[in-house]
């Protein structure tokens, strides 16, 4: 069977030759709406070069991580002669990396090195579960690290004893609440910002203009969040630190008996103050009264049987 025409034209077997891949991957594309129709000769289906370089063209972006669903999108666009440099440059904004920190790899050794000494498997796994750590292929003691100063914090608790647990549910949380935080600003942005790129296809010099405002406002993401988190970590440990420090909130003096004044002959007073001191005198005072009340009332109940044995 011959794989390659002289005038650059495939039959599919030549045409997967060429282009590095399978027949069957070709009768995919195709059946997805990524290849153009083939000409049909009697019984053979022609591809010419352009086959050719679409197929190339799809390798591209699946190497830059694309979908075979975006890249049909993208093709559309491409077809339809809106070209696909603007719309390439604006996506690489949106997947590129959004902050400064440069990634890196972690051998098994060091990654216990890092945790003290630490070899707990489970962790390892949760936190492959989690992206904290990938795994490289063919590379089993080696582990590709996406932000290294996440991985540092992590050890930073561990060493300061909180358990692994508490660390990779601690950050589940917080992924929670950041992705919240992410789509509030995404809808933000999108709605003062973007709306005039999405409310149509964008053309090639539209897609490149909000790939430029992606760039720009890109770090202001975290600048207002690192912001943010700063003043509300000193506002709330502040008031923590204050509550742990002033101890239990004082309480109330006991309540004393009720009192209410009463007046007393100015002569009565001094005699009492003459007889027990200055200090002594309510005292005094109070003492004698309840002894006085309570003898008539003693007198009370002893005349009032007294009466009714009578009767």
């Amino acid at each position: 069977m011959q794989e390659q025409q002289t005038d650059g034209e495939y039959r599919i077997e030549g045409l997967a030759h060429a282009s590095g891949t399978t027949v069957r991957t070709i009768r995919a594309y195709a059946d997805r709406g990524l290849l153009p129709r083939p000409e049909r000769r009697g019984r053979t289906n022609v591809y010419g070069e352009e086959h050719l370089a679409r197929l190339r063209q799809i390798a591209g972006l699946l190497d830059r991580g694309y979908t075979l669903a975006s890249i049909k999108e993208l093709l559309e666009a491409w077809d339809a002669g809106r070209g696909l440099g603007g719309v390439l440059g604006l996506v690489a904004e949106v997947q590129g990396p959004w902050s400064d920190e440069e990634s890196g790899q972690l051998s098994r050794a060091e990654l216990e090195e890092l945790f003290g000494g630490a070899a707990d498997e489970s962790a390892v796994e949760e936190a492959v579960e989690l992206g904290v750590l990938e795994r490289v292929a063919g590379e089993p003691e080696v582990f590709f690290v996406p932000s290294p100063q996440q991985l540092t914090v992590a050890a930073e608790l561990h060493a300061a004893g909180v358990p692994f647990s508490a660390i990779t549910g601690q950050l589940r949380e917080l992924r929670l609440r950041v992705e919240e935080i992410a789509a509030g600003l995404l809808d933000f942005t999108a709605e003062y910002v973007f709306q005039r790129y999405l409310d149509h296809p964008p053309s090639d010099a539209e897609a490149t203009e909000a790939a430029g405002l992606v760039r720009r406002l890109r770090p202001l993401a975290q600048q207002t969040l690192d912001a943010e988190l700063a003043r509300a970590m000193r506002t709330l440990a502040t008031r923590q630190l204050h509550d742990h420090l002033a101890g239990p909130p004082p309480q109330p003096p006991a309540a004393g008996p009720a009192t209410v004044p009463v007046s007393l002959p100015a002569a009565t007073v001094a005699a009492v103050r003459d007889l027990v001191g200055p200090a002594a005198t309510a005292e005094f005072v109070t003492s004698a009264t309840e002894r006085e009340v309570h003898k008539r009332r003693m007198d009370t109940l002893a005349t009032g049987g007294r009466e009714e044995d009578a009767g």
